[in-house]
């Protein structure tokens, strides 16, 4: 049912948002109709991409290039986005010209189209040049340990983030040995019986004292009782507002439910349930997946807390709308309580294969 309603919410967006940029931006076009013509079924044959996108998402057989191909519609409906808003601006700025000879108020306004449209073109290669690329190990210096410890966040298994991917990026961890690693939520964002060997890759990962998994807001929207089920006959550790004590590292590792809990009113986050079991002499590593879970830490100051959800913003300048809900985007940041939280930008992506002012990490914190 959840899926059936994302479907048709995301089917009214993104139409409305190519219908009103073909009669704000192409009707208006100071080029000939053939051209028009030409423009305005690309436009259609983008919008038929989105939709496919999402029929992609959610069922099999799908080849991984005609995927790609669709995923990259949805990146190129973010930039119609990003045209229109510029364009509406440089259309008020027109309106201010009107004792200017006509022939000159054409000449500015094929100019702004031709700049926009080089723009466009430019931003988009960039970003799914960048998204190509394969997730850098991002070393965070930390005096707050004497171990070495990976962060991944953010895989959204399903899709292109496949069984390979994962592979490839076991392997780079591997190759980190660190003492410790931590998965920080949105780990799935398909349905759980067609990426159950993916999953599996998971098994792999090398780290002396354990893999530890925390649930982000997407394993809600995929049965997430079922993941819970699944994820304990692996050698993830799952924290459902718990802890468990490493005594040879003298650490808490703390683990919280999401916040969207709250919202579903299923499995919500209890900050109290999951520190009661600590040992108060050590060190503590609290597992959240957004960083606005700071704000639900009342008395509680771990020494580190690590989080994803961001995506580092994934898309420039879609940080800054991040920024609106959660308090961090990205990095390394002191909290005025004392602790430390470090956001993971994630080692997938959810959407288009791209990526701009951002980078997909395996953090590795030394």
């Amino acid at each position: 049912m959840r899926v059936t309603l994302f479907f048709f919410i995301f089917l009214a967006f993104f139409f409305a948002l190519h219908a009103l940029f073909y009669s704000r931006v192409i009707k208006k076009l100071l080029v000939p109709k053939s051209a028009k013509h030409t423009f305005s079924f690309l436009l259609a044959l983008n919008f038929i991409g989105n939709i496919l996108y999402v029929v992609g998402r959610y069922t099999q057989g799908m080849g991984n290039e005609a995927y790609y191909l669709f995923s990259l519609s949805i990146g190129l409906s973010f930039v119609l986005l990003l045209y229109l808003i510029v364009h509406e601006v440089l259309h008020l700025f027109h309106k201010t010209l009107k004792n200017v000879d006509i022939s000159k108020r054409a000449f500015i306004k094929k100019s702004g189209d031709t700049a926009l449209f080089a723009l466009s073109t430019s931003y988009v290669s960039a970003s799914a040049y960048e998204g190509s690329k394969e997730p850098a190990v991002n070393v965070v210096p930390c005096k707050l340990f004497d171990f070495s410890i990976v962060q991944i966040s953010d895989l959204h298994i399903g899709g292109l983030i496949d069984q390979n991917f994962i592979k490839e990026a076991v392997e780079t961890i591997n190759a980190l040995k660190p003492d410790i690693v931590f998965i920080t939520g949105d780990l799935i964002d398909t349905a759980l019986d067609t990426i159950q060997p993916g999953i599996m890759e998971l098994d792999k990962i090398d780290a002396k004292h354990g893999i530890y998994y925390i649930l982000g807001n997407h394993e809600y929207f995929h049965d997430p009782l079922s993941i819970i089920t699944f994820i304990k006959t692996t050698k993830l550790t799952l924290l459902l507002n718990e802890s468990v004590q490493i005594d040879a590292l003298k650490l808490n590792i703390v683990g919280v439910t999401d916040l969207i809990g709250y919202r579903v009113g299923l499995l919500e986050p209890d900050i109290h349930q999951a520190f009661a079991g600590i040992n108060p002499e050590y060190k503590t590593i609290l597992l959240a997946h957004q960083p606005k879970f700071i704000e639900e830490l009342g008395t509680y100051t771990p020494d580190l807390i690590l989080s994803g959800h961001t995506h580092g913003g994934q898309i420039w300048p879609f940080g800054y709308l991040v920024r609106l809900q959660q308090p961090y985007v990205k990095g390394l940041h002191k909290l005025e309580n004392g602790s430390t939280i470090y956001v993971n930008s994630g080692i997938g992506f959810w959407g288009p294969p791209m990526r701009l002012a951002s980078q997909a990490e395996i953090a590795y914190i030394v």
